[in-house]
């Protein structure tokens, strides 16, 4: 087994430190328990004649002319001894060695200190040595540390090699993005051509969207294609505790690229650094909006960089300073979206390369049913899937992983064990059933892709309904229809039981945001085309925290009554819906409360045929919930039951 070095010998000096405290304390204790008597000379000759010395070290100091005597008496105790000053003579060291020869003491004697160079070296240089060489690592350490702790002012852009090269075969899902930085891959590769012509290539490109939509791989591509030397850099690592460190490190950053051009700089998060000046209490940042002067002046300012052309990345376009995004800049912005459903399946597909799926996993169904997913999202949606075929000892990924994964993006993973009683259970049905109801009885409304009443996160059931097709732009029908899908769970509770729980709480969230929406920003009320509320990014703050109000007191009581007028004709919308199907809803509800999970195909059945797919065959034990595996297990007599999980059971009963 191969180990590091460099790890163990970190991982050992916190120890080492940690000895030399302990040995310290030690020391310190020991000392501090010594006592020490300090004779005068006539009291040391005094207790000598009395032959009360025990024993005695002399040690000679030429300097000061003078002996110095340690030692202990006959009457001390064991932490005891005295210290006495002697004149330095040979008359005095005559009557020491006649009364050691006379009293039969134990007598030591010492060369001086100070005749020894390297004694005097340790007992007087050493000290302030090791003083400066802590001071000198504490001060590397704050500036980097290391062997190069002068370096803080060095760029820590990083150079990418060839292993971690990228191509735009790498990249699925982004066709126009990738059009539009495919010129500057011809730049690079071909310039003169473009020289020719007076075309200036832009010298800067931002790419913003939202986060995990590929904005790194994709400038990581640009790179691969043009096989020019990538560096890469966070907008983070450029500000430093001190003022023009960040400044320092630009300008190295542009000396090491301009001396690879042609090549490509890619700054990831560079709202970092490049957010607006002048803003925030006290008027800004030094280090920051230095750092940020001279990125503008590398970029586009009194010096050229040909060759040298820079990506960077941001999810908050809205924060940056207006001289980052002029032209001789970032003049060209790239918008990274969300994938459409084409763009999923493309990267559904990258991502399944390294993965053994069943036969039975429909790539296109799974991206038509994970909209508003980004490419981050697809991938992890198809590692959880991995990890859970794994857990469950299969040979490859099926859907039944690949559903479970989806949930457990969404919602967080499922409760099984919970407890809960057979009320709350069928609450939570009817509650899930009047959602699909509505949804499959309103054209507009999001097409119910899976109901169920298995606890997961705070949710104690929920129901996936996606759009039928995705739109640019919704309607006010279907904007209206989405309220009453929202609002048919509370409908339900109330049709069938009479009563009413808190579950509809994130429904009625949700529908009161788009009513409000719809009055205030879409101009869908009998206000008018109006547009009275719009959302603020506050360039400080870094968030929507607030809205602008363009109406006033009179007109935000209008505003109440219309949203008001809204929900209720939704709501009443529900409740004829809810009743005009009640064998329905109850159909739904307690096929729920059997098999507590229903997948669109076999909602659509049950629609169609009022019963659930080979219902009269054998039923299928992954379809079915952990209760009524149970049962079946009681009954055919299996051992230990109680304690396995869902796989497991399917596994004993399929013997």
């Amino acid at each position: 087994m191969n180990v590091n070095k460099k790890v163990v010998k970190k991982g050992l000096l916190p120890y080492v430190f940690l000895l030399l405290v302990m040995l310290g304390v030690v020391y310190f204790v020991s000392v501090a328990n010594q006592k020490v008597n300090v004779l005068t000379y006539d009291e040391f000759m005094t207790s000598l004649e009395d032959k009360e010395v025990k024993e005695i070290t002399v040690t000679p100091r030429d300097r000061a002319k003078v002996y110095e005597i340690t030692g202990t008496l006959d009457d001390y105790a064991e932490n005891e001894s005295f210290f006495v000053r002697v004149p330095l003579s040979d008359q005095v060291m005559r009557k020491l060695v006649e009364a050691s020869d006379a009293d039969d003491f134990e007598f030591t004697s010492v060369a001086d200190p100070e005749s020894s160079t390297v004694l005097l070296v340790l007992v007087n240089i050493l000290p302030i040595a090791l003083l400066a060489f802590v001071c000198f690592w504490f001060l590397s350490k704050q500036m980097g540390g290391g062997k190069n702790s002068f370096d803080f002012g060095k760029s820590k852009a990083k150079l990418s090699s060839d292993k971690n090269k990228v191509t735009f075969k790498d990249v699925a899902g982004l066709t126009e993005e990738k059009e539009e930085v495919k010129e500057l891959i011809d730049f690079l590769k071909n310039p003169k051509k473009f020289q020719k012509l007076g075309a200036r290539i832009p010298k800067g490109v931002l790419l913003y969207g939202p986060p995990g939509t590929g904005k790194t791989l994709l400038a990581r591509a640009v790179a691969g294609e043009a096989n020019v030397p990538f560096y890469y850099i966070s907008g983070s690592d450029f500000v430093e505790l001190f003022v023009g460190v960040g400044a320092s490190r630009v300008r190295d950053m542009f000396q090491q690229a301009k001396r690879t051009a042609p090549c490509l700089i890619f700054i990831d998060e560079i709202d970092a650094v490049g957010r607006q000046r002048g803003t925030g209490i006290g008027g800004g940042h030094d280090e920051r909006e230095q750092t940020l002067n001279q990125l503008l002046t590398e970029m586009d300012g009194f010096g050229e960089n040909e060759g040298i052309i820079i990506i960077a990345a941001t999810n908050r376009p809205d924060v940056l300073d207006p001289a980052l995004l002029r032209p001789g800049r970032f003049d060209r912005q790239v918008t990274v979206n969300l994938p459409d459903v084409k763009g999923r399946e493309e990267i559904l597909k990258v991502h399944a390369r390294n993965k053994v799926l069943a036969d039975g996993v429909n790539i296109p169904a799974i991206a038509k049913r994970t909209p508003g997913y980004s490419g981050a999202d697809l991938e992890n949606l198809l590692n959880e899937a991995a990890l859970l075929a794994v857990r469950r000892n299969k040979d490859a990924i099926t859907m039944s992983e690949i559903d479970e994964a989806s949930d457990r993006v969404l919602m967080g993973p499922a409760k099984t064990s919970a407890k809960r009683s057979e009320n709350d259970r069928k609450l939570v049905a009817y509650h899930e059933s009047g959602h699909a109801v509505v949804g499959i009885k309103l054209k507009g409304a999001n097409d119910v892709q899976k109901v169920t009443i298995i606890p997961r996160g705070a949710a104690g059931g929920y129901n996936m309904m996606i759009p039928s097709e995705e739109k640019i732009c919704r309607t006010k029908t279907d904007l209206l229809e989405e309220i009453t899908g929202l609002l048919a769970g509370r409908v339900s509770e109330e049709v069938v039981f009479g009563e009413v729980t808190t579950g509809a709480e994130n429904d009625f969230e949700k529908a009161t945001k788009i009513a409000r929406a719809m009055v205030t920003e879409y101009g869908m009320s009998d206000l008018g085309p109006m547009q009275l509320e719009q959302r603020e990014g506050s360039a400080f703050l870094g968030r929507d925290y607030a809205k602008s109000r363009n109406f006033s007191n009179e007109v935000a009581h209008e505003i109440d009554q219309e949203m008001r007028k809204i929900i209720d004709k939704c709501y009443d919308e529900a409740t004829k819906i809810i009743k005009d199907n009640r064998n329905l809803l109850d159909l739904l509800a307690n096929t729920l409360l059997e098999y507590e999970t229903l997948t669109k195909e076999q909602i659509d059945y049950l629609v169609e045929h009022g019963k659930m797919p080979n219902e009269d065959e054998e039923t299928s034990y992954e379809k079915m919930s952990l209760t009524k595996l149970k049962e079946i297990a009681k009954e055919k007599g299996i051992k230990g039951y109680t304690k396995m999980n869902k796989a497991e059971l399917i596994k004993e009963l399929e013997k």
